[in-house]
Parts: C-alpha cells; structure tokens; sequence
C-alpha cells in the first residue's frame, strides 16, 4: 500500500532542508567577500570591484622595514589593492589619472606599496584571470604575473595613518564633482588616496 505524505510532513521536510542550507550557508561564508565601490558622474558610472580581507585580529598588517607590505603582496611584485582576483577600475567616463588619459573601460588596479609613505597607484590593461590558474604564466591574478609593459597610467598616491582602524579593506569615492574627485582606500589605520579627473 502506497500512503502519500501530509502536508504538515511536506512542511516539516521543507523546514529542516532551509535550515541545513542555512547552516551551510554561514560555514561557507567566503573570508574575502567581493566589493564593489560606485559613484555617477554626469550621468556615468565608475566602479572599483574587488576582494575585502577582514583583519581577523591582525595588527600591523602592512609590516615595517624591509619587509613592508610582503605579505600583502604574497610572493607577487605587487599589491592587487585587495584579496583574491585583481581589483578592477570599471568606468564609463573617460577619465585622467596621473596625466594619463583613461577611455571608458575595464582596468586592472594594482598599487607598488614600496614604503609607508611611498605609494604608486598601477592601472593596467594586463588580461586578468577570472579565476586562479597556476599554469596560467601571462595573465593577472591579484599581483601576480604582473608586468609593467601593460601599464597605461601611474601615479603617486597620497598615504596617511588615521586614527581609528577600518576592519575590513575598503575602497570609495570623495569629493567627488562634475570634473573629478578622489578615489581612497582604507585598511587598518592607512588611507591612501589618489585624485581623479573626469575630462571629455
């Protein structure tokens, strides 16, 4: 005899299912979660996407001495301004960064942090690799294989300790106008900050 299940059975099913997706879904909680920071200018958009590491209890993360900011860079000659795949500067704007002339595009973001105040923002035409492969030797993934010879704009970015720590890696917009702004990333207790020109 073939006995079809009740609805409250069915609903109890259905319950127990949601919450072990639930669950699950909190354990897998990726460490890094994606970002993405947006402003409009003249009615075009600009973004920065990218990887937001969360301290965890780590203090001086960019280190000191000689070895200031390896370990963001993680063997890579750069640092991807982020965690996992490189940070992207998507804009619909043509835009001046450093002198150089950027048209509306997809770039790759990466920043030559060589001392505590002594920091040089990359944009990059490098292809990026949308998700890591070891054996792939020519495209980006965070600052690794990177190479200068891609480069279409650098520029000196602006460093300063700030009283308070950020937790968790962000990137924003300020003083942003109808010509320009600034572009700023915080993280622990450093800003850095690189202006922007929004030109026709």
């Amino acid at each position: 005899m073939h006995m079809k299940p009740s609805r409250s059975l069915i609903a109890l099913a259905c319950l127990m299912v949601a919450a072990v997706v639930s669950l699950d879904a909190r354990q897998q909680r990726i460490a890094s979660p994606e970002g993405v920071a947006a402003t409009q200018v003249n009615k075009q958009w600009i973004e920065l996407v990218y990887g937001r590491p969360i301290l965890r209890g780590r203090t001086n993360i960019f280190g000191s001495g000689a070895d200031y900011a390896t370990t963001l860079k993680d063997g890579g000659p750069v640092w991807r301004a982020g965690a996992n795949l490189t940070t992207v500067l998507r804009t619909e704007a043509p835009l001046e960064i450093g002198g150089k002339r950027l048209a509306p595009g997809d770039y790759g973001i990466l920043i030559d942090t060589k001392s505590p105040t002594d920091w040089t923002l990359i944009v990059t035409t490098q292809a990026r690799q949308k998700k890591y492969d070891r054996d792939n030797k020519t495209e980006l993934y965070g600052g690794f294989n990177y190479r200068p010879d891609n480069d279409v704009a650098r520029a000196p970015m602006r460093v300063e300790q700030i009283p308070y720590s950020v937790d968790q890696l962000t990137w924003g917009f300020t003083d942003v106008t109808a010509t320009g702004g600034t572009m700023r990333i915080w993280w622990e207790k450093t800003m850095a900050s690189v202006p922007f020109k929004v030109v026709s």
